[in-house]
């Protein structure tokens, strides 16, 4: 079964022509990821962040599904290339600790130049949080002492995405 998928997947080009009606559920589960291993790898590798719809969209495809929240920081040089995608903290189903040293520290790590979090809402209640916008300003300020730039945070369900820099809230 894993080797059909593998052989369906192989040439990522191919990859629109087939249904998900065309593999049962658990060849779609691993389909899927594998598209996600694709996606992630060619978004570590560099990639150039073209606009804020590059991140809403890994963030969804990422994060949308999961059960408890994950707060995650894309770290960015001074051409918003990516540097790393790190998963900095895993929460429950309704909050993650958010710590701005420990953001600050992995930051200054990866020599970045600019930074997008993104975590998920497991309620799919995308609306941020009244301490989803303290800890961002927290992490902003923070941040801002060491000349990284906080360019956007995402709050991810699976009915949809909400940006911070969209709402004015960055």
């Amino acid at each position: 079964m894993e080797s059909r998928v593998i052989q369906l997947t192989q040439d990522v080009n191919r990859i629109e022509c087939f249904s998900a009606f065309d593999l049962n559920v658990q060849e779609q589960n691993t389909a899927i990821v594998l598209a996600i291993e694709i996606i992630e790898r060619r978004f570590n590798s560099g990639m150039s962040l073209k606009s804020a719809n590059d991140a809403r969209n890994f963030l969804q495809i990422k994060y949308a599904e999961f059960e408890h929240e994950i707060f995650t920081v894309i770290f960015l040089d001074q051409r918003h290339r990516v540097i790393s995608i790190d998963e900095l903290s895993q929460g429950t189903i309704d909050g993650a600790a958010v710590y701005p040293r420990e953001v600050v520290k992995a930051s200054l790590k990866h020599n970045a130049a600019a930074v997008i979090f993104g975590h998920n809402h497991p309620s799919d209640v995308v609306e941020p949080s009244k301490s989803d916008e303290r800890i961002t300003a927290k992490l902003k300020e923070a941040l801002a002492l060491v000349d990284i730039e906080v360019l956007d945070h995402f709050v991810v369900g699976k009915e949809g995405v909400v940006s911070f820099a969209e709402r004015g809230l960055i």
